[in-house]
């Protein structure tokens, strides 16, 4: 089956640090693959190259065939992505929002509120969504970023930590509506550092540790190959690091 994303030996630096080296994933629709490392792992550096934010220094980019860095006006509205630092325009409503960027992707008007009235609903957002973004709760406002990159249907949805900082009930509803997109066909990539959240969503998991893909594969293979009973004994295995046990 030929995967809706292919990225094929991405590198990028920073001067003389390597936030990425040789890195290659594949995504099919339907399918949530996630990239699983410790912060400055390299994990938000990748999905900006995988996005068209940021070009790579080496490497190829495919999203349903079309490279999107030398085709970026035609890949990019095949894209929801959700970065780590969006934030949202404090005058306007989530509502107001939505219609903006909706409006951007050239979202048909009838289409469009259709979909706003949608996401308001699956992502209850009917108390808050009348008033200006400024008001709202962490919560809240990653409610309205994940609206956001959900709205014009995408065939692939990068979400750079969509629940770093929230409350655990905050954090499970975003999860819930990730599952929601895998069960439409989506494609869906994206990044934690939470072990349990990548133990639960994922069909695959990718490791990264020092801008580098060091393992990928279904929980059980990961599990499997280390010799670990446990994802966070394999990771820590798989990069050298001993765990260290509770006195």
């Amino acid at each position: 089956m030929t995967p809706i994303l292919e990225a094929v030996g991405l590198s990028r630096r920073f001067g003389e640090v390597h936030a990425a080296e040789d890195v290659s994933l594949k995504v099919h629709a339907g399918e949530v693959v996630g990239l699983l490392g410790p912060n400055g792992a390299g994990k938000t550096t990748i999905l900006r190259m995988i996005a068209g934010v940021l070009e790579p220094d080496a490497g190829d980019v495919l999203l349903s065939g079309i490279h999107v860095h030398e085709r970026p006006i035609e890949a990019k509205p095949r894209i929801g992505f959700h970065s780590g630092d969006t934030q949202l325009y404090q005058r306007l409503t989530a509502r107001e929002a939505l219609e903006y960027f909706g409006r951007l992707y050239g979202m048909e008007e009838a289409r469009l509120r259709r979909r706003i009235d949608q996401l308001i609903e699956e992502l209850e957002m009917a108390s808050f969504a009348t008033r200006p973004c400024s008001t709202y709760s962490a919560g809240q406002k990653q409610r309205a970023n994940i609206a956001r990159a959900f709205l014009h249907e995408p065939e692939l949805l990068i979400l750079d930590e969509p629940t770093a900082a929230l409350d655990v009930v905050s954090g499970q509803f975003i999860v819930e509506a990730i599952r929601k997109q895998k069960a439409k066909g989506v494609a869906v990539l994206f990044s934690t550092h939470i072990m349990g959240e990548a133990e639960y969503l994922c069909d695959r998991i990718a490791l990264f540790h020092q801008g580098r893909l060091v393992d990928e594969g279904t929980l059980a293979e990961l599990v499997e190959r280390s010799g670990c009973d446990n994802l966070t004994d394999a990771f820590l295995k798989r990069i050298g690091v001993a765990r260290v046990e509770a006195a």
